[in-house]
């Protein structure tokens, strides 16, 4: 991993706590660097990525291994 690639684990956190615990790390981060988050809340999958699109940043990918919701996010500005 990388210096501009962080990650955070928010499973077991219901909404809206995994958004907001996303929003505190992206505002830590640099522009380009990569955010890669892992979720089980059902509803995160809504959440964070209508949540990114409103921020201005990039949902790079989105992906489901059972009940857990792994995100790459990346800080645009």
């Amino acid at each position: 991993m990388s210096e501009s690639e962080k990650k955070i684990d928010v499973t077991g956190l219901f909404c809206p706590e995994p958004v907001f615990r996303i929003k505190i790390e992206i505002e830590k981060m640099q522009a380009g660097e990569t955010l890669t988050v892992s979720a089980d809340d059902p509803a995160a999958e809504d959440d964070v990525s209508r949540w990114v699109t409103r921020n201005g940043h990039e949902l790079l990918n989105m992906s489901k291994n059972d009940n857990i919701i792994t995100f790459r996010i990346k800080k645009i500005k």
